[in-house]
């Protein structure tokens, strides 16, 4: 499944003169290389716009641009490769697995350099793809690399392409540092990879006029030494001024300390709970033992970035308050430094810049939770590769607590721990889904940011919010609990809307009676027995539950049909007046079709061969 080694093949060179002529033929391939940069130089067309941009690798060799057009469903990329050896490769794939992965390619077999769709088999080993979707524009030369130019449509109909569409994208890369005789001679196996995450189909919302009395402020990490270790949450907390009076954010962005591009890879700035007077001004690792306990009170999320992100707007006419009498001054920053290669030393300030008016707009802004109950009840079997949990914000609730003309929401922020999947919420009205609200049928844990809607999603009084989250638990032994714990799980969907009501809290859970009618029947069915002893918590019970597939089917069929308990809850954590528990799982009669991707016909007649790349002309 490997390829050979370098020392392995080095070992089964025949003589010194076959070791001196592989010494001038890598000495060639340099010179190419240098020669195709320099010939390059200079031929670029006029700048294109390219609005997105990340670090595609922790040390910034490969940076990649894009744009996309929603009227010819395609992206643009520029991928620059700085320090370029021999070649690159770049793609996508479901999870970020090199293996089974939508590649395009560039490389050279030491006279000649190419260009070419491709991918990945199981094994590592890269194919010619039939169909060439990706289309070479242009090869650039830089001062230091490398500029590819390439484009790919949404959509190809191509089994061994990527349908990319709405939410998580994973990017692949591999750096080759030595010739290939042929793109089949390629096995990624043994070259220097990696992943990252990003949305590549953004919304295109119109950037509203910033009024003339907005002031920013800097919520910053205070010059942090980046531990040496892969991951790292990083909390801060810091206050308001004394006196600041209520103000809208209307805007925030990220600030990166030049140089740590690659390495922040999220943030978020959360209000503290207002019934504290005072937080300690904590700065270290989320997880210390010495961060004290009362910064778990600091949760309301204010602003959200992850990588690839550009400045996140509000609607002109809304905006977050913070500030001013019944808000805390104390604001927590936690920036997620992910440190792949241990760099050791790093110093590092970023955080985010929210910029605010005095000049307050007509409506506040306000999140709201959709989905589960933090609550045990509801639990993922072990092995499991897609086992969905739902939670559901009742027409019920809805009715009882939104203004008759309803609530708008602009954007939102989905969110599982480890094991989750796919999240998608979805508006249902009298009984039929209406429109997705959000959905990520690539959704990581590792990659959590407030998304901007394409099109703001109106709810009325009377109408459903469903959420959905699929999982994995393969890897698991025992049964997946819902919880605040990192191996327990979540399912949420926090929207942005406006204008802000009472409501902060819609979500529901299987009812607890019925789980436990649950556990007595597997006890029935089961010689091992399960645990329904008073005294045994729900985690105990469902660790003791042997996961055959009877007792998943029934569990399965439980969430699917049992009453549930509603949490319609007011900021306050106190739910509205009215009966909650044991009510009846919405109906839902009619429900959306996933769209079938669209496709042009005159893809299937693209070159079936690699592109040689002109050094005279610099493009492909």
């Amino acid at each position: 499944m490997q390829a050979p080694s370098r020392q392995c093949r080095r070992a089964n060179l025949p003589g010194p003169n076959a070791r001196e002529a592989a010494s001038m033929y890598g000495t060639a391939v340099a010179i190419f290389l240098v020669i195709l940069v320099a010939a390059l130089q200079g031929s670029a067309p006029p700048e294109s716009p390219f609005p997105y941009h990340i670090p595609l690798d922790p040390e910034g060799v490969l940076e990649l641009s894009w744009n996309v057009s929603y009227v010819r469903k395609d992206v643009h990329f520029q991928l620059l490769v700085h320090g370029l050896q021999a070649g690159v490769l770049f793609g996508m794939s479901d999870r970020g697995e090199l293996q089974g992965a939508d590649l395009v390619v560039l490389w050279t077999d030491g006279g000649s350099a190419y260009f070419a769709d491709a991918w990945s088999d199981q094994k590592g080993q890269i194919h010619l793809d039939a169909q060439q979707d990706y289309q070479l524009l242009q090869a650039q030369g830089t001062p230091d690399g490398l500029s590819l130019l390439f484009k790919r449509s949404f959509a190809t109909c191509d089994p061994q392409d990527y349908l990319i569409e709405d939410g998580t994208v994973h990017l692949v890369y591999g750096i080759l540092e030595e010739p290939f005789r042929s793109l089949e001679a390629i096995n990624t196996s043994g070259l220097q990879t990696g992943l990252q995450r990003v949305q590549l189909l953004k919304a295109e919302v119109r950037t509203p006029a910033m009024p003339p009395d907005t002031h920013t402020m800097e919520i910053r990490a205070p010059d942090v030494l980046i531990p040496g270790q892969e991951t790292t949450y990083w909390c801060y907390i810091t206050e308001l001024p004394p006196g600041f009076s209520r103000h809208h954010i209307i805007m925030y962005e990220a600030v990166i300390t030049e140089g740590n591009e690659a390495l922040v890879h999220h943030m978020e700035v959360f209000q503290c709970a207002a019934e504290f007077e005072t937080f300690p001004l904590f700065s270290g690792p989320c997880d210390s033992k010495m961060k004290p306990e009362r910064l778990n009170y600091c949760r309301h999320v204010l602003a959200a970035w992850a990588l690839g992100a550009k400045a996140f707007y509000y609607p002109e006419e809304a905006g977050v308050a913070f500030g001013g009498p019944g808000s805390s001054r104390y604001l927590r920053l936690e920036v997620h430094y992910h440190n792949p290669l241990k760099i050791q030393g790093r110093r590092d300030s970023s955080g985010i810049r929210l910029h605010y008016t005095a000049t307050l707009r007509r409506f506040n802004a306000g999140i709201m939770e959709l989905g589960l109950v933090y609550t045990p009840v509801m639990a993922i079997p072990p092995h499991e590769t897609a086992f969905m949990l739902t939670g559901y914000c009742t027409d019920k609730c809805t009715q009882l607590a939104l203004p008759p003309s309803g609530i708008r929401i602009f954007a939102s922020q989905l969110h599982t721990h480890l094991t989750g999947r796919k999240v998608v919420t979805v508006l249902a009205r009298d009984g039929q889904e209406r429109e997705i609200v959000n959905r990520d049928n690539h959704y990581s844990p590792h990659f959590q940011e407030i998304r901007m809607l394409k099109k703001m999603v109106s709810v009325y009084p009377g109408d459903v919010l469903v959420t959905s989250c699929t999982y994995n638990t393969e890897d698991r032994k025992l049964a997946t609990v819902g919880g605040f714990g990192i191996l327990e799980e979540m399912c949420v969907n926090y929207i942005h809307y406006y204008p802000q009501t009472e409501l902060e809290l819609c979500k529901s859970a299987v009812d607890a009676g019925f789980l436990q009618k649950y556990f007595h029947l597997v006890n029935r069915f089961d010689s091992e027995g399960v645990c329904t002893c008073p005294q045994a918590s729900v985690p105990q019970q469902f660790a003791s539950v042997p996961w055959n597939s009877f007792n998943r089917d029934v569990l399965k069929a439980l969430y699917d049909f049992a009453p549930i308990s509603m949490h319609c809850n007011k900021s306050s954590a106190i739910r509205f007046q009215g009966e909650w528990d044991l009510q009846p799982l919405p109906k839902i009669l009619s429900t959306l079709e996933e769209p079938t991707p669209q496709c042009s016909a005159s893809q299937a007649q693209s070159p079936s061969g690699p592109t040689r790349v002109s050094i005279g002309r610099g493009r492909g």
